[in-house]
């Protein structure tokens, strides 16, 4: 009888798949921390993870463990080569939160554009004249450089050009025609795109330990520029950030996502005022995709011991085939 551990609160959506599934039996820890979870994973045949680390220490731990399914689709935090050791899949989900965090995307550039914090805070302080600023800016007519052009991507470019934007994409690892097809400009060298864009969104995964936008990066780009990022944290220089937004030499930033979530309180982002806009790592949580989430999620364990698993959602496929060959058996 097949024991899954739930990792963290998911949607009952997906707890009800799990629990209608007949022969297996399910803990659920609803605290997302490493803490709460690796005391259990010793009982588990699958773990079901959110954002939590799952490192080569927890995996050891997992004595019977034979899936691992993550509740989204970043495998940053987890130690793929680990379970790929032991031979154990790690699944993620389809395309479920692309429309969440394309809205998202776009709702941080909008409130910064429109300048909806500093005008909320300004009210309620008593300061109605802040109107006559004039500091509120419109988004149609301006360029958006898009870094990363898969789903989330694409998805953010086919928004931002419904509030006629002018639409640059940079991604290094697709053809030609995919950025035609979707009416953007290909950008091939970041730099070129920085300078050239009036707001910047990433959507490109964090490889080694690098930031993506570093201080020559920021350097680069307008005084009057935006940058989003909703996809990893890490892919932004942080103090360089706080440093620039500060001195003004970029306009304003919106962060989901951060190096260290929750973050440390003294952060210098936590002291940059009116030109930054956060939010917890919430731009895929919306309601409908939490629910599209959790049963991905819940499926690919039902799927996986009833040997039907989707071959498109294991993020290390070569430990499928190796499992089957002799004496590689768990």
């Amino acid at each position: 009888m097949p024991h899954v551990l739930v990792a963290g609160k998911i949607h009952d959506a997906g707890l009800a798949v799990l629990h209608a599934a007949p022969n297996i039996t399910v803990d659920l820890v609803e605290d997302v921390s490493v803490a709460s979870y690796s005391p259990l994973i010793h009982k588990a045949d699958a773990l079901l993870i959110r954002t939590q680390p799952l490192t080569a220490r927890e995996i050891a731990l997992g004595t019977h463990l034979q899936m691992v399914s993550r509740h989204g689709v970043g495998v940053d935090s987890v130690d793929v080569a680990a379970l790929s050791a032991r031979h154990i899949p790690l699944t993620i989900v389809g395309d479920v939160n692309s429309l969440s965090v394309a809205e998202h995307t776009l709702t941080l550039l909008l409130a910064l554009a429109k300048q909806v914090c500093h005008y909320d805070k300004s009210i309620r302080n008593g300061h109605w004249d802040c109107r006559n600023s004039f500091s509120a800016i419109e988004i149609a007519g301006r360029t958006l450089l898009v870094l990363g052009f898969g789903r989330i991507g694409r998805e953010v470019a086919r928004l931002a050009r419904s509030f006629t934007m002018s639409v640059l994409a940079y991604d290094p690892w697709l053809p030609d025609q995919l950025f035609a097809e979707h009416g953007v400009t290909r950008v091939t060298n970041i730099a070129d795109g920085l300078r050239m864009a009036d707001a910047v969104t990433v959507h490109l995964p964090l490889v080694g330990d690098k930031p993506l936008i570093d201080r020559a990066a920021l350097s680069v780009m307008k005084p009057s520029a935006i940058l989003i990022n909703t996809a990893r944290g890490g892919l932004i220089d942080e103090q360089a950030l706080a440093e620039a937004l500060q001195e003004g030499r970029i306009a304003g930033a919106g962060l989901d996502v951060l190096c260290e979530e929750p973050p440390d309180m003294n952060s210098p982002l936590l002291h940059v005022a009116d030109r930054l806009i956060l939010s917890p790592h919430s731009a895929g949580l919306t309601a409908e995709a939490a629910m599209r989430m959790s049963v991905s999620a819940a499926t690919n364990i039902i799927n996986y011991f009833n040997g039907e698993l989707d071959h498109s959602l294991v993020v290390n496929p070569g430990v499928l085939h190796e499992r089957d060959a002799p004496g590689q058996a768990q």
